[in-house]
């Protein structure tokens, strides 16, 4: 079955490279698609001279830094448009936050039949690497509340390693309106009012090597907005939410 990975890249000049060829090393039928918001540092020309060599990588260039959820919503859908649409989409950081070869593992889940494989740093075998006390809480923290909130199961909810089905792109991405880290809520949200099937499976997150963190506060505060509006939701029936817009 044919495979999509795309990579949401600002400044990722020192990763790309690697990067791609580690994917392509897993010898997957693939495509690979650069979704860059026109990086100052030159990602996107990295990942076109690799094209030169591979002949699979596609470069969807933005105007500007606009957000990790349109980001990853402006890949689904230029994945949709292809002529071969692959029956898979995976999301990573490109930053090595995320290890390409535990991409056969989401892959194999979903094969199974998930609509939405989600790799999980909070169950079995999953694990957190080179990131600080605070920032581990305050993850486990936003998971718990996310789960809460969406009504699932999932112990990690906030990853952005994943495996999509072509069924479940195609029938969500209408619906999706984030603009940055909430993405990775809004998703699961869809996935549990669809019904869709939806795994977990272990992976080391890694707390980026090289290059710096592209979270914002802006992008932070979009993401408590979002949490907080789904709690309110939640709590307050839709019929008195409505006079109160």
């Amino acid at each position: 079955m044919s495979v999509a990975v795309m990579l949401p890249t600002y400044n990722e000049a020192e990763n790309i490279e690697s990067l791609i060829r580690k994917i392509e090393a897993l010898n997957l039928n693939l495509t690979i698609a650069v979704i860059d918001d026109s990086s100052p540092d030159g990602t996107a020309e990295i990942a076109r001279k690799l094209n030169d060599e591979y002949g699979n990588i596609h470069v969807v260039s933005r105007p500007e830094k606009l957000g990790l959820g349109m980001a990853i919503t402006a890949g689904f859908r230029y994945m949709l448009s292809l002529r071969k649409v692959p029956n898979f989409i995976i999301t990573m950081d490109a930053d090595y936050s995320h290890n390409p070869l535990d991409i056969p593992r989401l892959l194999d889940t979903a094969r199974k039949g998930c609509d939405l494989v989600v790799g999980s740093r909070y169950i079995e075998n999953g694990e957190v690497l080179g990131s600080s006390l605070g920032r581990r809480l305050i993850s486990r923290m936003a998971n718990v509340v996310a789960r809460i909130t969406v009504g699932t199961k999932l112990n990690d909810c906030t990853s952005g390693f994943r495996c999509y089905s072509q069924r479940y792109v195609r029938s969500v991405l209408p619906a999706l309106h984030s603009q940055t880290y909430e993405i990775q809520i809004e998703t699961v949200k869809r996935a549990r009012l669809g019904s869709f099937k939806i795994r977990e499976v272990p992976i080391t997150f890694v707390n980026r090597k090289l290059g710096k963190s592209k979270l914002t506060t802006t992008e932070a505060q979009a993401f408590v907005t979002y949490i907080l509006k789904s709690v309110f939701r939640k709590l307050v029936p839709s019929h008195v939410e409505s006079k109160h817009p």
